[in-house]
């Protein structure tokens, strides 16, 4: 009778206390096991073939943890960890995933040696507060004024591992003239970098380094008509957002005629209303019209007469970048308060320039000269789809990464660098508590060097030997004032040597690591503050009814 009390009668399955923590351990090292391999200069790419047969070759950890449909909820926070990380940061997605993991499993088994989850967390919420401190105190290189140098370098660390970093010299040009062209001032005087005012295009042909930079906005779609001007200068632009066809009438609207005489007339007037919207259009001044739905046969007539460029079916993105850009407005409808049809010249943006050219085998419409913000394009060349995806992907990380260094002005060394200091320094610090705290902090520092490690057996180096190494140049440099510059000490992963990775060009912002470690400590402690689950099985009795 008692164990009926006990158990109450739950229509599902309940594990609790250590089996979930294990369950959910278990799942979390098996996602991060995925991606492992991925991490750094020599990471491997993965393939992945969704159920229609599409294949994505990759290796950003936010793109292969997002095609993995992963059913696990604990291991969906990690899912959703990479993702947040991509958001905020842009690269580092690997990193997040194989710490937040490699944290757990320390955790875990710290559990089983008796010590409350609770005091683990706090442990960890401290290790992340102190090492974060730390980095912003000791660790990050202020870039002055940021030359290029710096910009360059950060934009090669980030593109190492990607499929492009045989040709990172020539991308991390093109990436950070790109993100510096699209620099602009916010109402409140602080300087930001839009990286979506960056329209990458992909056209198969030619190699990858054939690809470069466009000064304009590229919309990859062509003229409407060939009877239309190819340049257009200066261009005023309307951005529309319905149909330019005949009119129809509104659905379940019914006319009924007596006269059929009036049937021609009506034609005639749905015909007349949309050249009535097009000639206050061009009465306007534009001279350029995107609409992102279609537009008919009869009605580019006009357009043609008019010598103006007609663009139908833009993605609704293009043109949300082109208002941007152009100082344009959508215009979702013509009607004004009075129920006329009006068109106001202020909805028009500028540009010095729009014209059509030919780039591969597509028709690519150019806005250039943009009025309020610059846009610029990146046209990719590659051999097939994949390898153009996997570009865009590189890029778009680094593009982020370049964004960021900008606006933080602060640097730290790549390859282990941060995380062995930090270990070292955690270690030191685990020892001067004397709280239950302790232990938590120590597995953390210890957490924090499976970056190193993983990027030394990606190389295929000896990983024990060489984070043996790192550890006591990170050591020497926190205790003999003398050695400071010892704190930039990383990985060389192709001779397999320890070096001053400053001073070698490898470098990624602060606010990248800084952000992997406060992202991964929160997911770790949220999986690790659950100690029961209750999965609940689909009721059959209430489907019937």
């Amino acid at each position: 009778m008692s164990i009926s009390a006990q158990n109450p009668d739950i229509s599902g399955d309940r594990q609790s206390g250590q089996d979930v923590r294990t369950h959910n351990v278990m799942a979390c090292q098996a996602i991060s096991n995925i991606v492992k391999t991925s991490l750094g200069p020599v990471g491997l790419d993965k393939m992945m073939v969704d159920d229609i047969g599409d294949v994505t070759i990759t290796n950003d950890g936010a793109t292969i943890l997002r095609m993995l449909e992963v059913e696990h909820p604990a291991a969906k926070v990690l899912v959703e960890l990479a993702e947040l990380q991509d958001r905020e940061v842009g690269d580092g997605t690997t990193s997040v995933v194989i710490v937040a993991a490699e944290l757990l499993k320390r955790a875990n088994d710290l559990v089983r040696n008796k010590i409350h989850p609770t005091s683990i967390i706090s442990g960890y919420r401290l290790a992340m507060r102190e090492s974060c401190k730390y980095i912003e105190e000791k660790l990050v290189t202020k870039v002055e004024k940021l030359g290029k140098v710096p910009l360059i370098n950060c934009a090669k660390t980030s593109m190492s591992s990607k499929l492009i970093s045989g040709d990172s010299d020539f991308f991390a040009n093109l990436v950070v003239e790109a993100v510096l062209s699209v620099k602009m001032t916010n109402q409140r005087g602080e300087i930001k970098y839009p990286i979506k005012g960056i329209n990458i295009l992909k056209a198969h042909g030619q190699s990858a380094r054939d690809s470069y930079l466009l000064n304009g906005y590229a919309l990859n779609t062509g003229r409407a008509a060939q009877g239309m001007p190819l340049r257009v200068s200066p261009a005023k632009i309307a951005c529309l957002d319905f149909n330019l066809q005949k009119t129809k009438m509104q659905l379940g609207v019914q006319v009924v005629v007596n006269d059929p005489r009036e049937l021609e007339k009506i034609r005639q007037r749905e015909a007349d209303m949309t050249k009535e919207r097009i000639e206050k259009l061009l009465k306007a001044g534009a001279n350029v019209i995107l609409t992102t739905k279609g537009i008919d046969d009869m009605a580019l007539k006009y357009f043609v007469e008019a010598g103006a460029i007609a663009v139908r079916r833009v993605r609704k993105e293009d043109m949300r970048h082109v208002a941007k850009a152009t100082g344009a407005t959508l215009v979702t409808t013509f009607a004004d308060m009075e129920g006329e049809e009006t068109f106001d010249p202020a909805h028009l943006g500028s540009a010095d320039e729009v014209v059509e050219e030919r780039i591969a085998d597509d028709d690519v419409i150019l806005i250039k000269g943009t009025k309020t913000s610059s846009a610029v394009s990146l046209i990719l060349r590659g051999a097939n789809d994949y390898m153009l995806d996997e570009m865009e992907r590189a890029l778009h990380d680094s593009l982020c990464i370049v964004k960021r260094t900008l606006e933080s002005n602060t640097v730290v060394a790549g390859g282990g660098a941060v995380e062995s200091a930090l270990s070292v320094y955690l270690e030191h610090l685990a020892t001067t508590l004397g709280s239950r705290e302790q232990l938590a902090i120590a597995e953390f520092a210890d957490a924090l060097l499976i970056i190193p490690k993983v990027l030394a057996v990606n190389a295929a180096k000896d990983a024990t030997e060489l984070v043996a190494k790192l550890r006591a140049y990170h050591h020497t440099a926190q205790t003999k004032a003398d050695k400071k510059h010892y704190s930039s000490m990383g990985l060389d992963l192709v001779n397999g040597t320890i070096r001053n990775n400053l001073e070698a060009g490898v470098i990624e912002p602060a606010m990248s690591k800084v952000k992997i470690i406060q992202f991964a400590t929160e997911a770790a402690i949220t999986i690790l503050r659950i100690d029961d689950m209750i999965k609940l099985v689909k009721d059959e009795s209430q489907g019937e009814e």
